[in-house]
């Protein structure tokens, strides 16, 4: 490395005209050199990403694809920042002999102390590769909820609904909550009044999920009909039908919103009451029992 380091030093020295044998135009030279060598790289990197991404159309494969591609352009760059470094340090003069050597030594020593380090890096690779995280992805981390901005063999770079942005340590990475692998649900709590009939309401469901995936300008997002689960549950005010809608990765949100608009004109539309919490008074007569609230 350090022969051809100088060698191209000496090329390049050689074969410009007088003016530019100054050393300080030199490491001009070779710093723009190596710009337009990154710009390059990162070019022809995106290239070959693009043409990856056209020969399948799908959409996990292109997210992990567009992760991949963060990772190798990261990669790219360092090593063509390390090599301008050389060259400029070689072109100014000083031996990068001794320099190579220390940060070998002090790498060895660093190494040792450098455990989470370590753990960040394997960690990160193997999210990477086994595809459990790809950016564009909404995921729950260590309690941190957000869309996967960017994800590299050191950290994961979430921005919460909020915008805040949230940096994790590869090696503070225990669980993974993907909620947008391959598709998604929206599930629907619906709370209906004591007094309502049940297949009615269920009736009324199908009704606006029929229409919602025949006419709505989100009906490509669902991916199947409506499930209707059943009676979930009693609550104090309410009777809970459970029902969900499978969608495309992270498009749950938007379309569940979609559906309980439609829901709420449809329930308006038919009479069906959606309870709101409330109490029945019961008075006796003196001498009787004591008013019971409920």
């Amino acid at each position: 490395m350090i022969a051809f380091v100088e060698n191209h030093h000496n090329f390049i020295f050689n074969t410009l005209p007088a003016f530019f044998h100054n050393k300080w135009v030199i490491m001009v030279l070779n710093l723009f050199f190596f710009y337009l060598l990154i710009k390059v790289s990162n070019f022809f990197i995106e290239k070959f990403v693009n043409k990856l991404t056209s020969y399948k159309d799908d959409f996990e494969y292109k997210k992990q694809i567009i992760t991949l591609k963060s990772i190798v352009k990261s990669a790219v760059d360092t090593i063509i920042i390390i090599f301008a470094v050389m060259f400029v340090l070689n072109g100014l003069g000083v031996d990068i002999r001794p320099i190579l050597t220390a940060a070998g030594v002090l790498g060895v020593a660093v190494g040792f102390g450098a455990k989470r380090f370590f753990e960040d890096i394997i960690t990160g690779l193997s999210l990477i590769l086994e595809g459990q995280i790809r950016v564009g992805d909404y995921v729950d981390i260590s309690g941190h909820e957000g869309v996967v901005e960017k994800i590299d063999i050191k950290l994961v770079k979430l921005r919460d609904l909020q915008g805040r942005v949230h940096y994790i340590r590869n090696g503070m990475v225990d669980t993974v909550v993907n909620y947008t692998r391959e598709f998604s649900y929206y599930v629907f709590d619906m709370g209906v009044a004591y007094n309502e009939n049940i297949d009615n309401v269920i009736s009324a469901l199908h009704e606006v999920d029929e229409d919602f995936r025949k006419n709505s300008p989100l009906k490509k997002e669902v991916l199947a009909p409506m499930e209707v689960l059943g009676l979930d549950k009693f609550d104090d005010s309410a009777i809970v039908v459970r029902a969900r809608i499978k969608t495309k990765p992270i498009k749950q949100w938007e379309v569940g919103r979609a559906y309980n608009k439609a829901i709420k004109e449809k329930f308006d539309q038919k009479g069906i009451q959606i309870p709101f919490p409330q109490c029945d008074v019961h008075f006796f007569k003196q001498g009787e029992e004591q008013s019971n609230i409920n």
